[in-house]
């Protein structure tokens, strides 16, 4: 009798390629409800060279979902690119929200430019030609800024991730959120040295100890999503 109670074996399933569930969730969950000023930018960064850095639909879906919990009103982007995150924010966030956007290149943020003006967002963004770091740390030196942001999104240089971390600690209120993008680093975090190609070693080790750094901080709450490349949510709450 008590053998009827115990289920036949599951044969084993086939894995699916990893290229093959992400356009299962692309074209089942994301591209259908994917914003169209969002889409046109997305197709219109398609030909640049350094498309593959861009935010993927599937990250800035989650992204618009925690802005949306958090009722986030004021936030800090570092790293713009052609500014997919940035024109999701901005569709995001209230009429009246504002976002501090930083990035050095000011050549590719004009890519994104028209799509950020014809979808009627423009008035949201201070865009700032600059690395991060002068601009935080020139931010600190006025106390009426520490706890003042509800988000921030991180996907710059790697090297300097908890150099950022620990301003926008100071920065974002304690129930906000800082999400760090391509914490994955295309998944060679989870390989060997030897089978990484050269030119991605150097930030596969920022990525790792910033990894590890994060794990080990008691000021968040955290939390490791696989989606995109690989996004770190921390939820500052001391």
């Amino acid at each position: 009798m008590e053998d009827k109670l115990i289920p036949p074996a599951i044969p084993n399933l086939p894995i699916l390629k990893s290229e093959a569930l992400e356009k299962y969730i692309l074209e089942t969950n994301v591209y259908p409800r994917e914003a169209e000023p969002l889409k046109e930018l997305r197709n219109a960064t398609a030909n640049h060279p350094l498309h593959f850095i861009g935010t993927s639909p599937d990250a800035g879906q989650l992204l618009a979902l925690i802005l949306n919990l958090l009722n986030a009103k004021k936030t800090i982007e570092i790293g713009v690119y052609t500014g997919y995150s940035l024109l999701l924010t901005a569709l995001t966030i209230p009429h009246d929200g504002k976002i501090l956007a930083m990035d050095p290149n000011r050549k590719t943020y004009e890519i994104g430019l028209p799509f950020i003006k014809k979808a009627g967002v423009k008035h949201k963004i201070d865009f700032l030609a600059s690395p991060a770091l002068p601009v935080l740390d020139e931010l600190l030196q006025d106390p009426a800024n520490e706890g003042s942001f509800d988000f921030a999104f991180v996907d710059a240089d790697k090297n300097n991730y908890w150099n950022y971390h620990e301003r926008l600690m100071k920065l974002v209120k304690v129930g906000g959120i800082i999400a760090y993008d391509n914490t994955l680093w295309g998944g060679t975090v989870a390989m060997a040295e030897e089978e990484v190609h050269e030119f991605k070693r150097e930030f596969r080790k920022c990525a790792i100890a910033f990894n590890k750094a994060i794990s080990e901080d008691s000021r968040i709450q955290l939390a490791f999503a696989s989606v995109g490349d690989g996004i770190s949510f921390c939820r500052r709450i001391l």
